[in-house]
């Protein structure tokens, strides 16, 4: 049976509890279809959301900083929902055009790189190998 989205509605009350928050922390009307798929696993919707409020918590890297990293991850990963997610995301963070593009040629010039290494098993060198 395909997994169906879990709406507020007829969330368990520790479904609603996460939902709560990620509105609450994201100043959102309603939370995305991936929490609400989530949210057949009530405990790997708390974990996922717990992780994730975490790591994009402020710190040392700046909120668009991480969704850029966030976003160039998931082109790598071929994830078009996080793509489309991370690029929104981004944009609200502060990402211009000229930022995405630039982003985009750097994974896309990082992923070709990095399959020439692999495919010639280039060693490392050493001043590399610390």
């Amino acid at each position: 049976m395909k997994p169906q989205p879990i709406e507020y509605a007829a969330a368990s009350e520790e479904v609603r509890a996460v939902f709560d928050d990620i509105k609450t922390t994201r100043n959102v009307p309603d939370v995305n279809n991936f929490w609400k798929y989530l949210a057949n696993d009530p405990a790997t919707l708390r974990r996922t959301w717990s992780s994730l409020k975490e790591v994009m918590a402020p710190g040392a890297l700046d909120p668009v900083v991480k969704e850029m990293v966030y976003l160039a991850v998931s082109v790598t990963n071929g994830c078009g929902y996080c793509t489309a997610s991370h690029h929104a995301g981004a944009e609200k963070a502060g990402m211009t055009p000229a930022m995405f593009a630039e982003l985009m040629a750097v994974v896309g010039m990082a992923n070709e790189t990095n399959r020439l290494v692999n495919g010639y098993r280039v060693p490392i060198d050493p001043a590399f190998d610390k």
